[in-house]
């Protein structure tokens, strides 16, 4: 099995959960249920839930126990998505092939649409079955990731940004992009059982992973070099092997774990190696 293949074949279990804990589109306020839907049905890749599932089963836990993790790291996931797309944002247009949510529901539905999405995510894991204390733990992880020291702050960086410094340019993206994979795999990693050293040594895997990925969008947009990307700051090439590098760096924390973390490293080769 690939990555691409692992991915695909979580597709189908992380899609029925997402249908399971959205509200129909039948329900009051419909239109308000149908944008906040809008993005998922076809879904997106769902590469973070399947980098949730991947880590728990790396350290020896069942897919299921992680599930409504990856279910709420995706209804984030897709919040930042909506408001990112804003035109007080990044105003893009378009999103996963189709009209963004502010372009097909109005700007103050998309708002309401992502705080919905945002606040879903936390009604799923606070009425999760399971280790109510490690579902705590892991809501923490995700809270804080989604918050101004990360993901929010990282758009604010993002933003504000002027300049050409690399550094300063993964700063932005272990913000922006890197701290919510972190809390994937972080997160992952702790509902399937794993010791504090373990959890951590996944979540440094998470956030290495997760400038290296964003280092591939930038490559995969490199007629779009402008703003906060890597590519401000290096060529083409040494962007890359600066991915590479990261990819590099991410699975060696994973090697004491074995054949157990194959699928996560697969997973990983193919997030920073896609071609499209």
């Amino acid at each position: 099995m690939d990555g691409r293949a692992y991915l695909l074949e979580q597709q189908s279990r992380i899609g029925a959960a997402l249908e399971a804990a959205l509200p129909p589109v039948s329900e009051p306020p419909e239109a308000l249920h149908r944008a906040m839907r809008h993005l998922f049905f076809p879904a997106g890749k769902c590469l973070r839930p399947a980098l949730v599932i991947a880590s728990a089963e790396a350290v020896g836990g069942a897919a299921s126990r992680a599930l409504p993790l990856a279910v709420a790291v995706e209804l984030v996931h897709t919040y930042s998505l909506i408001h990112d797309d804003l035109p007080c944002m990044d105003d893009d247009a378009t999103r996963r092939g189709r009209p963004a949510v502010h372009v097909a529901f109005g700007e103050a539905t998309a708002v309401l649409a992502g705080d919905a999405l945002l606040a879903l995510a936390f009604e799923v894991l606070a009425r999760a079955p399971g280790d109510a204390p490690l579902l705590l733990v892991a809501s923490a992880e995700l809270a804080r990731a989604a918050g101004s020291r990360e993901l929010v702050g990282g758009q604010v960086l993002d933003l504000a940004f002027a300049g050409s410094d690399a550094a300063a340019i993964e700063d932005v993206h272990a913000r922006k992009s890197a701290a919510l994979i972190a809390a994937c795999t972080a997160g992952g990693a702790l509902l399937g059982g794993a010791d504090a050293r373990r959890v951590e040594a996944l979540r440094r895997f998470g956030r290495k992973l997760g400038i290296a990925f964003q280092i591939a969008d930038d490559l995969l947009d490199a007629d779009q070099a402008d703003g906060c990307t890597l590519l401000a700051a290096l060529p083409p090439e040494a962007a890359r092997q600066r991915a590479e590098a990261l990819l590099c760096e991410a699975e060696s924390e994973t090697l004491e774990l074995g054949e157990a973390a194959s699928p996560l490293r697969l997973l990983a080769r193919y997030a920073v190696r896609r071609a499209e």
